[in-house]
C-alpha cells in the first residue's frame, strides 16, 4: 500500500479514493474509505480476486492497526461484481484481527453471487451484517 493510501486512511479523509487500478482489462477494483469518528466504511467496487485482494487486505489492516482507534468497520460489498476465495480469506483475516482489537467488523451490501459464496462456504454466520445482526443480509 502506498504511503498516500496509508495517510489518507489514518487521517480520516472522507470519500478518499484509496486505490484504483487496472490489473487486467476484465479486472478492476476501487477502494474508498469514509471515516466518521470511531467508525470507518470501506467501499469496494469491482472484482476481488487474487490480484486485488492484497490491496483490500492492506486497506483493512491500515484501518484496524491505525493510530486512530476504530470501534466499527463496515465493508460495503454492494459494488462488488465478483469475489473469489482469496477475497473471502482476506475478509476472514480482517474479522479475526478486528476481534482481537475488540473492533466490530460488519459486511454490507451482500448480493447475488457474492452472497451465495458466503452462504455455500458456511462463513456467513461468522460475520455481522449491517442489517439485522449476524448472518442476515
Amino acid at each position: 500500500m502506498s504511503r498516500e493510501v496509508s495517510d489518507a486512511a489514518q487521517n480520516g479523509e472522507r470519500g478518499q479514493l484509496l486505490k484504483g487500478y487496472e490489473s487486467a482489462p476484465s479486472s478492476h477494483l476501487a477502494i474508498a474509505v469514509d471515516r466518521s469518528g470511531t467508525e470507518a466504511i470501506v467501499r469496494l467496487n469491482g472484482r476481488i480476486d487474487v490480484d486485488s485482494s492484497p490491496d483490500v487486505r492492506d486497506c483493512l489492516l491500515t484501518i484496524l492497526s491505525g493510530k486512530q482507534s476504530v470501534h466499527a468497520v463496515t465493508v460495503d460489498l454492494a459494488g462488488v461484481t465478483f469475489i473469489e476465495a482469496s477475497g473471502v480469506a482476506t475478509l476472514v483475516e480482517a474479522l479475526k484481527i478486528a476481534g482481537h482489537r475488540q473492533t466490530r467488523l460488519h459486511l454490507q451490501g451482500l448480493h447475488g453471487s457474492v452472497l451465495r459464496l458466503f452462504e455455500v462456504t458456511g462463513l456467513l454466520p461468522l460475520f455481522e451484517t449491517i442489517h439485522g445482526g449476524k448472518g442476515v443480509a
